[in-house]
């Protein structure tokens, strides 16, 4: 599909992908803080950008946000959007960034007025790490204009039970033999499925000159590889939600699993003893963004209190209580903003938000591959991780 075509992507393309590829990976129940507001926002979130309290930012603002769920997969999002009353519904997505590119296409969210965010220009992590001309400008911008404001940053590996598999430093492990029948993978070709390619082209199984773009007859590559895996009995199930990946480490059904590092923390919170590994071959690379719904039904007042909590979530307060929650690197603010409020993060927790900061500021280093939500040929990865699913 040419460049030209992608950027022509009708309603119902865009709602077959919908169908084909809804995959919903939010899965928390989140919950909003009512109380009298100015305006009354809503924020579609896939599950780790919500503090559980808003509260902060209603004494702040004078407004009220309302927090629902919305799944993570990319034609999942634009389908929620088109057909699905985000349109009218949503004032903000805080979601993976990297598809602006359907959602620009199709007039679904707003360009970003970076004035309007005394937050932003200040910010290191976004010249440093989402700078034009660089893969992670894709995860904020399109067409050398932002969209997105980024919530928070992580690379991501995959988790496994030491106990049960000793200690693992390689995407190989999901794939090994060994731990055929106790691998779970996510239900998403831009995780699982690029994991898979970066593994193999870092192996030497397959030449694929750029993980993070394939062309269509790499993705059949990775696909046909991870088919035979699954014919094999290698995978006992393909994830969907962050509750059921939890579940599925905490109850030991999987000893290793492609998923995201909070379901680590969740399951230590559980008693489990749970890694996240570090591989020798990289890391998947992103940031969160969230973007302005493009709402017809939005008043002026709505747009500036929207610009306001985007504000609040490049601040310290919200970045050192996402940090401390998920375990993702946020803002500059965050690390100072604990250490300085103890009245609000105790010591222990000041010192986490640092350490986990650090931690995922070395992925940034070691590097690997950045995640992409909308590569080139979407239509062959679509369609190639259907064949993978059917199989």
């Amino acid at each position: 599909m040419s460049n030209g075509m992608r950027g022509a992507l009708t309603r119902r393309k865009l709602l077959k992908l919908g169908a084909s590829g809804a995959v919903v990976a939010g899965g928390i129940p989140l919950i909003g803080v009512p109380a009298a507001a100015a305006s009354n926002l809503t924020l579609a979130d896939i599950g780790v950008g919500d503090t559980g309290d808003w509260s902060k930012f209603t004494e702040a603002s004078g407004h009220q946000v309302n927090v629902v769920s919305i799944g993570n997969a990319p034609a999942a999002v634009v389908n929620q959007l088109l057909a699905g009353g985000g349109l009218t519904s949503f004032n903000v997505v805080n979601i993976v960034g990297g598809m602006q590119e359907p959602l620009v296409e199709n007039d679904l969210i707003r360009p970003l007025e970076t004035d309007r965010l005394s937050n932003w220009q200040d910010n290191e992590y976004i010249s440093r790490y989402l700078a034009e001309g660089t893969p992670g400008f894709d995860f904020i911008g399109y067409r050398d204009q932002f969209f997105g404001v980024p919530t928070v940053f992580q690379g991501d590996s995959f988790a496994y039970l030491p106990e049960e598999t000793g200690e693992l430093d390689s995407y190989a492990a999901p794939l090994d033999p060994k731990f055929r029948g106790f691998v779970a993978l996510e239900d998403n070709y831009t995780t699982a499925g690029q994991k898979t390619a970066l593994f193999l082209n870092a192996s030497g199984q397959a030449r694929i000159a750029d993980p993070a773009d394939m062309t269509p007859e790499e993705v059949k590559t990775v696909v046909d590889f991870l088919i035979e895996k699954k014919r094999e009995g290698q995978f006992r199930v393909i994830w969907s939600s962050f509750e059921q990946a939890v579940n599925l480490l905490t109850s030991r059904e999987v000893h290793v699993m492609d998923c995201w590092e909070p379901m680590v923390f969740a399951a230590r919170e559980q008693g489990v003893e749970a890694t996240y590994a570090a591989p020798k071959e990289g890391y998947l690379l992103w940031a969160m963004s969230a973007y302005i719904v493009n709402n017809p039904q939005a008043s002026d007042e709505d747009l500036e209190a929207s610009y306001q909590l985007l504000d609040f979530m490049l601040d310290g307060w919200y970045g050192a209580k996402i940090t401390l929650l998920r375990g993702y690197m946020t803002n500059p603010r965050a690390v100072e903003y604990a250490r300085a409020h103890p009245d609000e993060f105790t010591a222990e927790e000041a010192a986490r938000v640092a350490e986990i900061t650090e931690g995922v500021k070395a992925k940034f280093e070691k590097g690997g591959t950045w995640q992409n939500r909308w590569p080139t040929h979407v239509d062959a990865y679509e369609e190639q991780w259907q064949r993978f699913k059917a199989a």
